[in-house]
């Protein structure tokens, strides 16, 4: 799933069912600001029922508040648009720092059998200063 598969069906992260959840621990702390999520490009996919629609996006610090997962972003997948869809963390959430995203989906698109996840991306920058990070705990 971290690798970039270069739009090739079939070499994808996959999940049994239609639903469940992909947990990252991240190299270092960030302050979270997008998620990407890609599937294979509609003009190569051989079958289309298999990308995650529903999904939300968690994050936490693993040494503050151990446990506590924020929703950091909701959205579904749309077929109909690009292969890659880009959703902004919630404004409610603020410069929360994060070093575990978990992005979980509640449906796909009809495959029974499993769910592909191509490509997740996690956009967001390190903190500038030490004193973000006493602010955390």
């Amino acid at each position: 799933m971290l690798k970039p598969s270069f739009g090739e069906p079939g070499q994808c992260f996959p999940l049994k069912g239609d639903s469940g959840f992909v947990q990252i621990r991240l190299r270092t702390n960030i302050i979270l600001e997008a998620i990407t999520l890609e599937h294979v490009d509609k003009a190569v996919a051989y079958d289309r029922s298999s990308p995650p629609k529903n999904r939300r996006v968690y994050g936490w610090h693993q040494g503050y508040e151990a446990g506590k997962m924020l929703l950091l972003a909701e959205f579904s997948y749309d077929l109909e648009k690009s292969n890659a869809h880009t959703f902004n963390v919630l404004d409610s959430v603020g410069s929360c720092l994060v070093d575990t995203v978990r992005l979980d989906f509640t449906s796909n698109y009809g495959s029974p059998s499993h769910t592909c996840i191509y490509r997740l991306q996690v956009h967001g920058h390190e903190p500038t200063s030490v004193s973000m990070l006493a602010t955390q705990s």
